[in-house]
């Protein structure tokens, strides 16, 4: 059996491949979201991405100035935070940040019967920085800082809510989606994944600086 394969560099593959979702994609996207978008479907191979990322009004824009001005990411999981370009975030002063190996964060989850996922947004709270919170896998994550902010407790910057699955997922993003002034980029639906949360901080990152040291 012969297969053909396209003759193409290994600088050139991600180009390449961004080509490929253009041309199969069909349509126009909104120039603010274009990139976000086109690297969800480049991490995934799923271009329900284009449908399913939501974005509330001028949410790229506030989270670009958030980042210039040093916010610190927030994740839930350790596979987010490694996904995540950190020596591009430094440029700004921002680092990334998870919680859920802390022994404090286990300690109060399990005194207060909480998953350590809402633990994580407690301590998270009491930093005096900007965050930027990135959730790809815990839906409880979500609905604690959803009432965190009911409850003048918290004031995010961006919340990137993709957490996927099954049980509470759909309705912990449709939560997000529900608050007022608070900007966000979520993926409506079951989809999402530790890997889309640190997909959306790159792109937002190289959407203000395209050097990728």
């Amino acid at each position: 059996m012969t297969v053909q394969l396209e003759n193409v560099l290994p600088r050139d593959i991600e180009k390449r491949s961004f080509e490929i979702i253009g041309q199969e994609l069909g349509r126009e996207l909104d120039p603010e979201q274009e990139l976000i978008i086109k690297r969800c479907i480049h991490t995934s191979a799923d271009f329900d991405y284009a449908d399913n990322l939501k974005f509330s009004e001028n949410a790229v824009q506030k989270a670009m100035e958030a980042i210039k001005k040093g916010a610190v990411i927030v994740t839930d999981t350790q596979m987010a935070k490694s996904g995540i370009n950190k020596r591009a975030l430094a440029r700004y002063g921002g680092e990334v940040l998870c919680f859920m190996s802390d022994e404090d964060v286990a300690a109060q989850a399990k005194a207060n019967g909480t998953t350590r996922a809402t633990a994580c947004i407690d301590k998270a709270a009491k930093l005096d920085k900007p965050v930027i919170f990135a959730i790809g896998n815990a839906p409880t994550a979500l609905v604690r800082i959803y009432e965190l902010i009911e409850d003048g407790k918290l004031d995010p910057e961006l919340i990137i809510g993709v957490p996927v699955g099954f049980v509470n997922v759909v309705q912990s993003k449709e939560l997000i989606m529900s608050l007022k002034n608070v900007p966000y980029i979520v993926a409506a639906g079951r989809k999402g994944g530790s890997n889309i949360a640190a997909c959306i901080v790159n792109a937002l990152l190289y959407k203000i600086d395209d050097r990728r040291d």
